[in-house]
């Protein structure tokens, strides 16, 4: 069976309403946002176009009490399967153990780079320590931060629909590799509407502020940094 995109769009509403019974006004415009996001191949229209979405955490900024004098290299976050590429992901409530991909909704970076270079900006601006570098800096630092990024999901079938992430993060001293902190980040926020547009807003908006927990409690850890770097290590 094909169909045209308004004409996939009047069907859906007709057999949710008619088969389901589900008649909120928001889990159906959510069931039709993932479904017609994943109608491009059977569509007798032209093809869906790739959208792509920044992911810019909305990181809050506090200045830090106390600096830490050394410098910290903030590696990008790792990430396996999916989690690794530039698909948007998303989960639905009838499959919670299957993870889906948008074939047309796609970040424009890697999720895990742009999750650290919004770490490294906002360190850099509240004035955490003297230095913080990246991976591209090619530069030699007394601290490193590693992480790896767990979760990023759009979850549309869910009341209301909304997006969730997970992270961890590990601060390591570099001259004798003894961990200095480990922590793990992870929440959800609603999504304003469905929209594509109002997904990734929420994305920016759940994101930063786990890397505001993330930066705040970096902050808290000057006292004990200042003195790993005054014992050698």
């Amino acid at each position: 069976m094909r169909f045209t995109r308004n004409g996939l769009r009047r069907w859906l509403e007709t057999r949710i309403t008619r088969d389901a019974g589900l008649r909120d006004a928001g889990l159906l415009g959510a069931l039709l946002f993932t479904a017609l996001a994943l109608a491009g191949c059977g569509s007798s229209g032209p093809a869906q176009r790739d959208q792509f979405y920044t992911l810019q955490p909305e990181v809050a900024i506090s200045p830090s009490p106390q600096a830490v004098p050394g410098s910290l290299l903030i590696t990008p976050l790792a990430a396996r399967g999916f989690l690794g590429g530039t698909q948007i992901l998303f989960r639905t409530a009838d499959a919670p153990l299957q993870v889906q991909r948008y074939d047309a909704f796609l970040w424009d970076e890697v999720p895990g780079r742009a999750i650290s270079e919004a770490l490294i900006a906002a360190l850099r601006a509240s004035g955490s320590f003297q230095f913080v570098v990246s991976v591209a800096d090619r530069a030699q630092a007394d601290f490193m931060l590693n992480g790896e990024l767990t979760r990023l999901e759009h979850l549309p079938t869910a009341t209301p629909p909304q997006v969730s992430a997970a992270f961890n993060l590990t601060l390591i001293a570099q001259q004798d590799r003894s961990i200095q902190f480990a922590h793990s980040y992870s929440g959800q926020a609603p999504t304003a509407a469905n929209t594509p547009e109002a997904m990734a807003q929420a994305f920016n908006r759940l994101t930063g502020r786990l890397l505001t927990q993330a930066m705040q409690d970096l902050q808290r850890l000057a006292p004990t940094l200042k003195r790993t770097l005054a014992s050698g290590g």
